[in-house]
């Protein structure tokens, strides 16, 4: 099978395509024939740099959209020939980014009818990571303040969409020519974060969720714009001192660094949402499986909109 592996760290250009086995199924899992796969900002931070994986040689890739070709033993799930879609367990269980790829069977639900591979590609990490925050960690609720910032990107456009599901009222922040773009998804105030102070603009929000602020300073404007009793989720891996975390207690405001967990019943969820025309993933670009690299450095540009998917033309079972 072809495959996107990197032997070492770097720029876009360490991407290479390969030719390898292809893997079969273990116990409890399926041997996916790959038909999408999102490119995500962990894709291109562990490409640069060891982040959440680390071992070399790499093949990256978390989203899968595909069709199911072999089961191993003890699945009872699918069946071969069934279209499903899922994040392989994060971070140790990447690998998409090739023709085929094997993962547990209760990382994936059936795909929706109603959307495509691309769509269908897109969605896993990115919208996992928005229902893990808003839904199983915070339990936002109908008429609650949401505060989502860089609302127009990857996880942030499709938390905007779960978050409304919800009846939550949204804010998103995004660059001024992304607003039209927001208010189509449903946000009820969109800040340019170029030229408007959130922490001005905004007030007794009820929870953040921040994929963008690496430090203290940083952290402390969402927390300045929280109620108390409200929730902050950071969806970066980023060390935070205790006495930061201590402030915040204090202020009684809960702070929460997530991490994506592959959940069947989060994509579940996720796919009954697809159903009901409530989520859907905005596509910035697709690249065939070979031209990897330059999905890397449209999405290391961080002027994005939506999400970015890797496609693969249909495979034989030979």
């Amino acid at each position: 099978m072809r495959a996107i592996r990197q032997d070492t760290h770097g720029s876009p250009e360490v991407l290479e395509e390969v030719e390898l086995p292809k893997p079969q199924p273990g116990l409890s899992e399926i041997l996916i024939a790959v038909r999408a796969a999102g490119v995500n900002p962990t894709d291109w931070w562990n490409r640069a740099q060891p982040m959440t994986v680390s071992g070399l040689p790499l093949i990256l890739g978390w989203d899968v959209s595909g069709v199911v070709e072999a089961v191993g033993t003890g699945v009872t799930l699918f069946k071969p020939g069934d279209e499903v879609f899922g994040m392989l367990p994060y971070p140790h269980g990447v690998g998409s980014h090739a023709e085929y790829v094997t993962g547990p069977a209760r990382a994936f639900v059936h795909k929706p009818a109603g959307i495509d591979h691309v769509q269908a590609g897109a969605l896993p990490l990115a919208a996992l990571t928005a229902y893990q925050a808003l839904v199983d960690t915070a339990d936002v609720r109908p008429g609650q303040r949401v505060l989502i910032h860089a609302a127009a990107g990857g996880v942030g456009h499709l938390a905007v969409q779960i978050a409304k599901s919800r009846g939550a009222y949204v804010i998103g922040t995004a660059s001024a020519a992304k607003h039209d773009f927001l208010r189509s998804l449903g946000v009820d105030e969109a800040i340019d974060y170029h030229t408007v102070d959130f922490t001005e603009a905004v007030k007794d929000i009820d929870f953040v969720l921040d994929p963008i602020s690496r430090d203290t300073a940083a952290r402390a404007r969402s927390v300045a714009v929280l109620r108390r009793g409200g929730t902050l989720v950071s969806i970066l891996p980023v060390p935070v001192d205790p006495a930061e975390l201590a402030d915040i207690a204090e202020r009684g405001i809960r702070y929460e660094a997530l991490l994506v967990e592959a959940d069947r019943a989060g994509m579940q969820a996720i796919a009954d949402l697809v159903e009901t025309g409530a989520l859907r993933a905005h596509i910035e670009a697709t690249f065939p499986l070979a031209e990897a690299a330059r999905a890397h450095a449209l999405g290391e540009t961080g002027r994005t909109t939506g999400k970015i998917v890797l496609t693969l033309e249909e495979t034989s079972a030979a």
